[in-house]
């Protein structure tokens, strides 16, 4: 039997300059710290990060992206709807009952909801109504001229927001998919917080030798390549850590799922946000007395309370900057006048007043607010942008494409871990599996306990951790059945040589 010669070996692949280049990898902790909790807990934490910025990411991406435009809706608007929003003051301004029956003739058949009288001179005043066949939420609102009671358009809004902004905001909120598409924001909203605080332990637990302080502050320079990409990423996540944790602390005030349960502990711990009472005879806030109700029919109570003596009641009381002002809704009901003014310092006052006598039978003062409903009124403004105006907005912004950039940065180093001889894998290799064994059990136990209780208030977090687990699984035991299918083949050449 001729022995044949073996093919020569092809010439080792020149490395190129992309590769070669010094890549600060996460695992040299593992090296540098000598064991230890942090070395058992690490590579699961990596795990973690790695498919959660993996299959999350895109999420994030849609909302950081649809954020970005939400961020300049008020100066868009302020261009579009300037005709609806602005007039020239001139003359004395007419009753507010003249300009409400002038905006009924706009919108007929319309259910009076609420009159918007502008902080300014140079604002129109906005008479919301009830129209059937809106979307839940929105009003068919007229913008009314207060000097010649004229309406200068109608349009569909959503509380303040009118159709450019309500559709960036639905854009963002659930892609204009209803309550299905809430989903998406909150799964964002919920798995945001987990990448950044696991971002940065990996971050600030890497060793990087004498120049420390500055590569965690300085994203490197130099050539190319998957070193100088995990710097940017690393350095500048650092930068906008505390944004990227406010924006998902907020989003999630607000979600479908988690909202409900926030909400419930909110009202546990009494910091739910309160309402002025519009029933006649059950103030509880109020310095006027309390039941001073006549039993007046409601023409009675137009005659003597309208819409201008209700404003004129509210200025006296203190309340200040633009008034919302909501009808009774019947006999028993009161005049509900409230500020609503966003921006700092919050002017959210209210006070109801009886429609028969003019008397407040309740006030509440945004300064007498529980604590956690203070807190949670400035993170939902700032979140959109209104409470520091157009500063509020550029952070916003910032952030915002900061969250883009990381998140290119996170792909690009997935995509540069990709083997590149021939016949590899198109795709960047994941962190070994495992991990989780190398975790102390005193640490185990109680991140199990933790991720559970996690997972029970923050549905969207816990779904889809549940799906990596199982799509990890899943893909172990594809390797295995692949290792041994490979391993039988390799086996049946070297038997018939035999």
């Amino acid at each position: 039997m001729t022995e044949t010669t073996p093919a020569a070996s092809p010439p080792p692949r020149q490395r190129s300059a992309e590769e070669t280049a010094p890549v600060e990898d996460f695992t040299r902790s593992e090296r540098a710290d000598g064991g230890g909790t942090w070395s058992g807990l690490r590579p699961l934490l990596l795990r973690l990060h790695f498919y959660a910025g993996i299959l999350i990411g895109p999420f994030l991406l849609v909302a950081a992206v649809t954020g970005l435009l939400y961020t300049a809706t008020p100066q868009i608007e302020s261009v579009v709807y300037r005709h609806e929003l602005k007039v020239t003051p001139h003359d004395e301004p007419k009753p507010l009952d003249a300009q409400v029956d002038a905006a009924r003739e706009a919108i007929p058949g319309g259910q009076l909801v609420s009159v918007t009288k502008g902080a300014g001179d140079g604002d129109t005043t906005r008479v919301a109504f009830d129209v059937e066949g809106l979307p839940e939420g929105y009003t068919r609102t007229a913008f009314v001229d207060p000097y010649d009671a004229k309406v200068r358009g109608t349009l569909h809004t959503y509380g303040e927001s009118l159709p450019v902004r309500s559709w960036f905001d639905g854009l963002h909120r659930t892609l204009h998919l209803g309550d299905f598409g809430r989903n998406y924001s909150e799964i964002a909203a919920s798995w945001l917080w987990v990448e950044v605080l696991g971002g940065l332990a990996l971050w600030l637990g890497a060793p990087r030798g004498r120049e420390r302080l500055r590569k965690l502050f300085v994203p490197r320079r130099g050539p190319k390549g998957r070193g100088r990409t995990l710097s940017w990423h690393g350095a500048v996540g650092l930068w906008v850590s505390i944004g990227f944790l406010a924006l998902s602390a907020t989003g999630l005030t607000w979600s479908a799922h988690a909202g409900a349960n926030i909400g419930r502990i909110q009202d546990s711990l009494g910091g739910a946000t309160p309402s002025v009472s519009s029933a006649l005879g059950h103030g509880t806030h109020g310095d006027g007395p309390a039941g001073a109700h006549s039993g007046a029919s409601p023409a009675d109570a137009a005659a003597k309370v309208d819409l201008d003596e209700a404003v004129r009641i509210a200025r006296s009381e203190g309340l200040r900057g633009k008034l919302v002002i909501s009808p009774p809704a019947d006999t028993k009901s009161a005049y509900v006048v409230r500020e609503n003014t966003r921006h700092w310092p919050e002017q959210q006052d209210s006070i109801a007043i009886d429609p028969a006598t003019g008397k407040v039978t309740d006030k509440l003062l945004f300064d007498d607010f529980p604590v956690l409903a203070k807190l949670t009124r400035w993170g939902i403004d700032a979140h959109m942008g209104l409470l520091f105006g157009l500063a509020n907005q550029i952070v916003l912004a910032l952030i915002a494409v900061a969250l883009i950039g990381m998140l290119l940065w996170g792909y690009r180093m997935w995509w540069l871990r990709r083997p590149t001889r021939a016949g590899g894998r198109r795709f960047g290799r994941p962190p070994a599996r495992g991990a989780w064994r190398r975790v102390p059990g005193k640490v185990m136990a109680p991140l199990v306990v933790v991720a559970a209780v996690l997972a029970y208030y923050l549905p969207l977090f816990g779904l889809p951790l549940v799906c990596f687990l199982l799509g990890d699984l899943a893909l172990a035991r594809a390797r295995r059945h692949e290792r041994a299918h490979t391993e039988a083949r390799d086996k049946t050449p070297k038997e018939m040589a035999r």
